[in-house]
C-alpha cells in the first residue's frame, strides 16, 4: 500500500508514502556515478547518473524503493499484488530484474521521453535478489517535472501509461484509476451550488461542501481520488519550505494511522515514512511514522565521482521542540 505524487511549482517535487506493516531496514542512500551496478542478465553499469533515495543496502547493493537522479528524473515502486507478473528471460529483450529496474532506468535516462525510448525492449524477469529476499509485486511511477508515466507488467505484457494526473497508488491497474476519476468530476474546492432541484431552495451550511463525496478510506482507489483532488487543487506556500510543507500535507491526507488498517496477518499497516524530493536541487526530505520532524539529505553535497554508496540512517525517534 503506497501513494506517489508529483507537484510542480518553481521547482519539481516528487515523493511518496510507503505503507507497510514492518520496516525493511530503510535508509537514505546516495549512489555516486562510479558505483558499479552489477546486473543479473546484462553487462554491468560501470558509470551512470548519480541518484538518491530510500533503500535497503544488501551485500553493498542499494535496493531502492524510490529515488531521483541528478537530472531530476524520479522513479518509485509501489505494491501491485495479484497483477504484477515477472517473465522468463528472453534473448531478444533487455532482461532486468525488479530490484535492478530503478537504477537501470535512473542511471541512463534524464527525462520521461528518454525512459520511453529505453524501455521499448524491456522484459522484467522473475529473478529475486536472493533466497531470503523474494520479489515484491510492483508497478512503477516515473516523472521528470514535465511528464509522468506509469509502467506495469502484467500477464498481458508490459504496459506504459501516460499519467496526466501525476498520482499513483496500488491495485487495480492504472487504466481503472484514470477511468474512475470520471465518477468524481462534480467535486469542487469551491462552495457547492444547488443542482438538486430548481423548485427547492438549498444552500450550504458549512465550508467544504463542494467536495462532499471525496473518499476518506485507505483503499487504493480512494487514496488515488483524494490525492489527485488535493494535488490538482493545491496552492503551495512561498519558497522552498512552503512547497515542501504543502507536499507533506498532501501525503498526510492519505497516510495510514496505526490501527486504521489491519492486514490479513493481523498486523497494522502504517505509513512507515513519507518523502518529498526536490528534483531540481537533489534534496531528499523525509519524515517517519514515529518522527514527524522533516529531515533532509542533499545529493549534491556528496562526492558524486565516488565508487561506493553512502548511507544515512533515518532519524526515527520523535524530536520535540520545547519552547519554555
Amino acid at each position: 500500500m503506497c501513494t506517489s505524487i508529483t507537484l510542480k511549482d518553481k521547482d519539481m517535487y516528487f515523493g511518496r508514502n510507503l505503507d507497510l506493516e514492518y520496516s525493511f531496514g530503510e535508509r537514505v542512500v546516495v549512489t555516486p556515478r562510479n558505483y558499479v551496478f552489477k546486473l543479473r542478465a546484462k553487462e554491468p553499469m560501470m558509470r551512470h547518473y548519480a541518484m538518491i533515495g530510500m533503500a535497503t543496502v544488501a551485500e553493498g547493493y542499494p535496493l531502492y524503493a524510490e529515488a531521483v537522479n541528478e537530472k531530476g528524473l524520479y522513479m518509485a515502486g509501489l505494491n501491485f499484488p495479484g497483477n504484477a507478473v515477472y517473465m522468463e528471460k528472453r534473448e531478444d529483450k533487455d532482461n532486468i530484474t525488479p530490484f535492478e529496474l530503478i537504477p537501470w532506468i535512473l542511471g541512463q535516462a534524464a527525462t520521461v521521453l528518454e525512459v520511453k525510448a529505453l524501455i521499448t525492449r524491456l522484459n522484467i524477469i522473475d529473478l529475486p535478489f536472493g533466497e531470503k529476499m523474494p520479489l515484491a509485486p510492483l508497478h512503477w511511477h516515473i516523472a521528470d517535472g514535465e511528464r509522468s508515466l506509469v509502467m506495469e507488467q502484467t500477464a498481458e505484457g508490459l504496459k506504459v501509461y501516460d499519467d496526466p494526473v501525476g498520482v499513483l497508488t496500488n491495485n487495480p491497474t492504472f487504466d481503472f484509476h484514470l477511468m474512475n476519476l470520471n465518477r468524481y468530476m462534480h467535486l469542487s474546492p469551491e462552495q457547492a451550488k444547488n443542482g438538486f432541484s430548481k423548485s427547492v431552495e438549498l444552500k450550504t451550511f458549512g465550508e467544504g461542501m463542494g467536495a462532499i463525496g471525496l473518499p476518506g478510506d485507505s483503499s487504493p482507489a480512494s487514496r488515488y481520488i483524494k490525492a489527485a483532488f488535493l494535488k490538482l487543487n493545491s496552492v503551495p506556500g512561498e519558497g522552498e519550505c512552503g512547497c515542501v510543507s504543502q507536499f507533506f500535507h498532501i501525503l498526510d491526507s492519505v497516510a495510514m494511522v496505526r490501527g486504521s488498517v489491519v492486514t490479513e496477518s493481523g498486523n497494522n499497516d502504517i505509513t512507515t515514512y513519507s518523502c518529498c524530493i526536490n528534483g531540481s536541487r537533489g534534496i531528499y526530505y523525509y519524515k517517519t511514522y514515529e518522527n514527524n520532524r522533516i529531515c533532509a539529505v542533499n545529493l549534491f553535497n556528496e562526492d558524486l565521482e565516488a565508487d561506493k554508496v553512502k548511507e544515512f540512517s533515518i532519524r526515527e525517534q520523535q524530536e520535540i521542540c520545547f519552547v519554555n
